[in-house]
């Protein structure tokens, strides 16, 4: 009895050690493939810019019959539908999973596209299209990253959910999720993806925000210079 007392004793130590390290490596495989995703995606950005005479893609444009074509795929509102095999990246990449980070849960996605991932629409292309040689440096300009927002305006609390808008600093609006242990993945202009921790805010900002409800989702800005009121990685400048 004593034996058997013994062995289960150092099989519960062993499961109190080795469980944690396999939840570790678990989220450092799904970060690594989060990465190849953004990877993906950004490369499917620069071949369909390669082929519109460098014009870089809108975030959505208006399609025949009242679609709308998003960077996800293509919405039909009469149906509530979105088919990503119609979206403008997907001859591109032959694959609509990519954009589903694998870190961040189905019941957290919107009705609208199954993302994971936002994209800097704001300065690449929001209401008309940009060229991209109008960026000064592209290996320091923000395509996509994986994103998420707090929604205060539809639920009673916050509550957090997928977002496929990634804001700069000056919306007020922090998207960019570090939720792979803290960190989050970005893609940049020249084609290169990259793991960075988001700059999380204090206080009240915005539009009614608390950083209370974003910090423990590890929702911030992308920032180098620590002025929110300026857009230096998503600007063209």
């Amino acid at each position: 009895m004593i034996e058997l007392l013994v062995v289960i004793a150092i099989i519960a130590i062993l499961a109190a050690i080795l469980f944690p390290v396999f939840a570790q490596a678990k989220e450092a495989a799904k970060k690594t493939q989060s990465l190849s995703n953004l990877k993906q995606i950004d490369i499917a950005w620069l071949m369909y810019a390669n082929d519109y005479d460098d014009q870089m893609l809108l975030v959505m444009t208006p399609a025949s019959g009242g679609k709308t074509s998003w960077w996800w795929g293509m919405w039909y509102p009469a149906t509530s539908t979105l088919k990503e095999e119609e979206g403008p990246l997907y001859p591109y990449t032959h694959g609509k999973g990519i954009q589903a980070d694998p870190s961040f849960p189905n019941r957290l996605r919107t009705k609208v596209g199954f993302t994971g991932y936002g994209y800097n629409y704001l300065y690449l292309g929001y209401t008309k299209s940009v060229n991209y040689g109008a960026m000064a440096e592209p290996a320091s300009t923000v395509t996509f990253a994986t994103s998420a927002r707090i929604n205060n305006f539809e639920y009673p609390k916050p509550t957090l959910e997928a977002n496929p808008y990634l804001d700069p600093p000056s919306q007020n609006y922090p998207g960019f999720q570090g939720r792979h242990n803290g960190v989050g993945n970005i893609a940049w202009a020249d084609g290169h993806a990259k793991s960075r921790k988001p700059i999380l805010r204090s206080g009240d900002f915005g539009f009614g925000f608390h950083a209370a409800d974003f910090t423990p989702a590890h929702l911030g800005d992308i920032d180098d210079d620590g002025n929110f009121s300026t857009d230096e990685l998503f600007d063209l400048n």
